[in-house]
């Protein structure tokens, strides 16, 4: 199996990460070209080839025109690995500007701030991949939920300041299409290492793990050590990296390495390097699968006397917010009343989430929750053209076999209303254009 190995011995961060994929083969001209594919202004990044402690590795930036640093996503301090210097190399190997109009109106030109639904739909408005899309605000969710929590804010509700907001939004995109440009790897990582010492923040002189940092890590239930480097080492967007993605922690083991690549970060630390090391290789210790694996949360209650009615609107709400699937069953309860069991499943840190919302919105008394390793087919968003216009259709591989192909219902509707014909006319369009096309 294809892995991916984060050897994080000095910490990560947002910029150490994609420089280190960039090392191990990513095309600059294929990040250059996904990013402007933000709605995004106010930016520049190149990335060219320097030497930490004389490890050679990739320098990642990302320089805000407007400031000539970078913060905190929200402003609240500089991390190390990520903070930029902004005198500009003279002979960077990349260089690309984002000169793209910015997604927000005139009259919030001056706006400082952007808040964690102002990104999602910046990402959502761009031409990114479905998947850079959904994994890029799944991180993004993952920072604002620590912060909010920090903040005594919702997730919703959390700003992110002007430049920190551009500094994380390139960086977490640029993460997000460096890892699809790899064929989804699987991912693993050593033990997160973290420094000691003290940070200025907005919380006040505050010691390391960063508040987000601990928080996001906490979320995911990832393990943290902290070693002798007085810097910190692991950032909030490093940390929400590796809680998204890596599958689990740990030495190398079976691993057969193909490539190396090194991400260089910003500051000369006095015990190690202040690099992140990426290996690509395939793993000799499990048998190949050619589905994809991740853990999910499932949520179930017995209900018997709720109305209908409100498990309908329960539903709806539920999967508008999120949830990877909702549905109920109908079973036999004591006293044989008939009743149902209502199930939701669900990213395992939204579980809460979807908790408190069962037992405010349902008559339950308690809410079961277990974790369940879904095994999975891997999906693609392809756009296929048809008399009705261009329809969305979800591919799903096992492998590089295509098993399933399934017009997407939204972008159906869509061209039905727009054409005014039957929704069963586009179906059939979509699929006699995927057979001319096999």
């Amino acid at each position: 199996m294809k892995t991916l190995y984060l050897d994080i011995f000095s910490g990560i961060s947002g910029d150490m990460f994609t420089g280190a994929l960039i090392a191990l083969g990513v095309p600059f001209e294929h990040l250059e070209a996904e990013l402007k594919k933000l709605p995004l202004k106010g930016y520049h990044v190149h990335a060219r080839q320097e030497t930490k402690c004389q490890i050679s590795g990739i320098k990642f930036d990302v320089h805000c025109h407007a400031e000539a640093t970078h913060s905190h996503p929200l402003g609240t301090h500089t991390h190390a690995g990520h903070s930029h210097p902004h005198t500009h190399s003279p002979s960077p190997i990349f260089k690309s500007f984002a000169p793209i109009p910015d997604f927000h109106s005139p009259q919030r030109e001056h706006h400082h701030h952007r808040t964690f639904s102002d990104i999602r739909t910046l990402i959502n408005q761009s031409q990114l991949t479905d998947w850079v899309k959904q994994k890029s605000i799944a991180i993004f969710r993952r920072i604002a939920i620590a912060e909010g929590r920090i903040h005594g804010l919702p997730e919703e509700n959390v700003h992110f300041h002007e430049v920190g907001a551009i500094d994380s939004i390139v960086d977490i995109v640029a993460a997000c299409v460096c890892i699809e440009a790899l064929h989804h790897p699987k991912i693993i990582a050593s033990s997160v290492c973290e420094g000691t010492g003290w940070i200025q923040c907005a919380h006040g002189r505050f010691p390391i793990p960063a508040p987000a940092t601990l928080a996001i890590l906490g979320d995911a239930q990832i393990p943290i050590t902290q070693c002798d480097e007085e810097n910190e080492l692991v950032t909030p967007t490093g940390a929400a990296l590796l809680a998204e993605f890596v599958q689990s922690f740990g030495p190398l083991q079976g691993l057969v390495p193909e490539k190396i690549g090194y991400g260089l970060g910003t500051r000369d630390n006095k015990t190690r390097p202040n690099v992140l090391r990426a290996i690509l290789g395939q793993s000799q210790t499990e048998s190949h699968t050619p589905w994809e694996t991740d853990s999910i949360a499932v949520l179930e209650t017995n209900l018997d006397d709720t109305n209908p009615e409100l498990l309908g609107f329960f539903i709806e709400h539920a999967l508008a917010e999120g949830a990877l699937d909702v549905f109920h069953t109908p079973i036999q309860m004591k006293k044989n009343r008939p009743g149902a069991l209502l199930t939701v499943l669900c990213e395992p840190e939204k579980a809460d989430k979807f908790s408190q919302m069962i037992l405010r919105q349902t008559s339950a008394f308690g809410v079961r929750q277990t974790t369940a390793l879904r095994r999975k087919l891997h999906r693609e968003w392809i756009p296929v053209s048809t008399s009705y216009g261009e329809i969305s259709v979800k591919i799903g591989k096992l492998g590089d076999e295509v098993i399933h192909q399934s017009p997407e219902f939204e972008s159906c509707k869509a061209a039905a209303i727009r054409s005014g014909v039957p929704l069963r006319k586009v179906y059939d369009a979509v699929n006699q254009s995927l057979r001319t096309e096999q």
